[in-house]
């Protein structure tokens, strides 16, 4: 499969001294697409390569843009804090919060549009009742849509803060409680780091995060922000794969939360993309998770499509058919067939007649 253009000037920022005003203009838009342009800035930065004005003045802008979200999550991660500090001992920071908190070089050209927390399940209710006392609301949904996060999924309904506007997603562990992946969520609570800068927030350990990361990639069916993931997986790997140690607790960790197969996913397709440094022992060992022949050849062949940036520029043959493929897979993975039948038949009806927006509505006007 070809690269794209950002991906290929990301590795190799020498590149583009070869490039003409109009490939600026395509790397800009697919760095933008991709949700890596402040990302693009800093790798231009370093190696220090100044871009064309015209490109240059989207990368500054972008720049200043990452500043302000990271001083801003920064702030909301004290909320959240002080907001649930009664509530559980046990909140967890997840993904781009997690990455700011712990100061991660990778945190610093992220684009932060949420935050994501984990509790545990027993402190659900407890967690949610502090959250609405200190501002947070649930967003309108149906209530066929209510019931389908409360009874199967692996969070609260979408949350957002009434004055503030920014968006939490409560999780209680990080698959579906019908996935077909067995999850261990009780060891995820195991080996907790704590961020000592917010009294009673902790992250993930740094095996774990991997994990998470690789988790998140691929069992989900949408990729806007694919190629960014896999930039996140390989700056990860990239911090934390020379500590002593790292790999051999990052494999039996994924053995102990049941992550293996992902695992060996994310690190095959990160290595193959991006030149992620991985041990070949360690590929060895996971690839006894792989599911067997042709199934690998099939899921290399549709994440070499999909995880591009989401640009025309970037549509390869196949490419929305492979986007397809993986979209029913991750319904698939999501929960049993028959369940999946009902509950995507269910949601089709309703669309069709009209009942689910009616329902959104009269929420919204209830919320209002």
């Amino acid at each position: 499969m070809s690269t794209s253009l950002l991906a290929r000037v990301l590795l190799q920022p020498s590149l583009s001294a070869t490039l003409s005003l109009a490939d600026w203009d395509l790397l800009v838009r697919q760095a933008r697409r991709a949700n890596l342009i402040a990302r693009l800035h800093d790798v231009l930065a370093a190696a220090g390569i100044n871009a064309p004005a015209p490109a240059q003045s989207h990368l500054t802008a972008a720049r200043r843009i990452a500043d302000a979200q990271r001083q801003r999550m920064r702030w909301e991660l004290g909320r959240i804090a002080e907001a649930l500090h009664a509530a559980t001992p046990h909140c967890v920071v997840l993904k781009g919060g997690a990455y700011l908190a712990l100061d991660l070089p990778l945190a610093r050209s992220r684009l932060y549009g949420d935050l994501d927390i984990l509790v545990p399940r027993s402190a659900l209710a407890e967690v949610e009742s502090a959250l609405l006392i200190h501002g947070w609301i649930v967003e309108a949904l149906s209530a066929y849509d209510e019931q389908y996060y409360r009874r199967w999924m692996h969070e609260l309904p979408p949350m957002r803060h009434r004055s503030r506007g920014t968006a939490l997603d409560v999780h209680h562990t990080l698959l579906p409680l019908t996935s077909r992946t067995a999850l261990d969520t009780p060891a995820l609570f195991e080996t907790l780091q704590p961020l000592p800068g917010w009294p009673g927030l902790s992250a993930l350990a740094p095996p774990d995060l991997l994990l998470h990361s690789a988790t998140h990639l691929f069992h989900e069916g949408e990729f806007a922000n694919g190629l960014r993931d896999l930039f996140d997986l390989d700056a990860l790997v990239r911090h934390h794969g020379r500590d002593a140690g790292y790999w051999e607790r990052t494999v039996e960790r994924a053995g102990r939360l049941g992550l293996r197969r992902p695992l060996h996913y994310a690190l095959r397709h990160s290595e193959r993309a991006l030149g992620t440094p991985v041990p070949p022992e360690v590929q060895r060992e996971l690839a006894r998770a792989a599911p067997p022949w042709p199934l690998p050849a099939v899921l290399d062949a549709c994440y070499a499509r999909a995880l591009q940036p989401q640009h025309p520029s970037c549509e390869t043959p196949g490419a929305p058919a492979a986007r397809l493929a993986l979209y029913v897979r991750s319904h698939w993975l999501r929960m049993p067939l028959p369940l999946l039948v009902r509950h995507l038949a269910r949601k089709a009806w309703r669309r069709l007649t009209g009942a689910e927006l009616r329902e959104q509505e009269a929420a919204q006007r209830q919320d209002g």
